[in-house]
């Protein structure tokens, strides 16, 4: 099998492309980024590119499948528009393009942000993305369009994707000894090891699987719990003062992701992940402690 993949230089592809490449089945990895590679292997070649640029199409008839994981998390300042066209409109053409050309497995990386907040939510919940949150708002418009233009493209809905490379968004909230004052019960999240995620595209190619995947770890937690355990000291920011700091924060530096992210943590959003291991034969292999843990510092115990 010939896996041709985008965003090879980005956070998750650490975790893929060495697991992709001591996969027998796999005889050739190429990869499309913008960014030098970070990876070398016999069976491994990069292209550095923009997925958008012609000549990732004119890759596609030579492969047996696409992983398509190039897209924009943290906007900066990026335009709008821009972050759109990439994280929509040119991943649909590309994943179009894909099933045109005869690709036998198309694999998308989605998020679970697709869903916006709720409790113990399967494939069949219903798509609503937080507002304001960019990245969440493109991930669930995407999908919609693939339902009906690209039906068997299998779509994988991570919870947060933790681990030694995860996004740089995710390790500076871990990172900063605040965590947003809320009324309990306090919120509660699930995530998952990039190392499992990565099982789970190649789940993806082994088998005839098509539609949303939820992927998360086993265990719940709090941000709350979470952050006093990792810091001696910890201090309780009001959500409206996080907002304004994250804000001007964003429009000076475009540090630290938009505002939007903060309503993510404002929010129970957990996930029923048995499609995943019925359909993808896929089992995490990481608590969400130990998925937390990895992702540095020490961690409370997720329940």
């Amino acid at each position: 099998m010939k896996v041709l993949v985008t965003g090879s230089s980005a956070s998750l592809a650490h975790a893929l492309l060495p697991r992709l490449c001591a996969d027998p089945a796999v005889t050739q990895v190429t990869g499309i980024d913008l960014r030098a590679p970070h990876f070398t292997h016999p069976k491994f070649r990069a292209l550095q590119a923009d997925f958008r640029d012609s000549r990732t199409g004119a890759l596609l008839p030579g492969h047996n499948a696409l992983v398509h994981m190039a897209y924009v998390v943290l906007r900066g300042h990026l335009r709008a528009e821009t972050m759109h066209d990439i994280n929509v409109g040119a991943s649909l053409r590309l994943l179009q393009a894909a099933q045109a050309a005869g690709l036998k497995r198309i694999i998308h990386l989605s998020s679970a942000a697709v869903y916006g907040s709720g409790r113990d939510l399967d494939e069949n919940a219903a798509l609503s993305p937080l507002r304001g949150f960019l990245y969440g708002m493109h991930k669930a418009e995407l999908e919609r369009q693939i339902e009906n233009s690209v039906p068997e493209c299998l779509r994988l809905r991570p919870h947060v994707i933790l681990g030694p490379h995860a996004q740089p968004v995710l390790r500076q909230i871990l990172g900063l000894p605040l965590y947003l004052r809320l009324d309990d019960p306090q919120p509660e999240l699930q995530c998952v090891h990039e190392d499992d995620v990565a099982d789970a595209i190649v789940c993806g190619l082994r088998r005839e699987v098509r539609g949303p995947c939820n992927l998360a770890a086993g265990g719940r937690w709090t941000l709350r719990e979470v952050m006093r355990e990792r810091h001696t000291r910890c201090l309780p920011l009001p959500p409206g003062l996080a907002r304004a700091g994250l804000a001007l924060a964003h429009g000076l530096s475009g540090w630290g992701g938009e505002p939007g992210w903060l309503e993510g943590l404002r929010h129970t959003l957990t996930l029923d992940c048995r499609r995943a291991e019925r359909e993808l034969g896929w089992h995490p292999l990481h608590s969400a402690a130990q998925a937390l843990a990895a992702t540095g510092g020490k961690t409370a115990t997720a329940a």
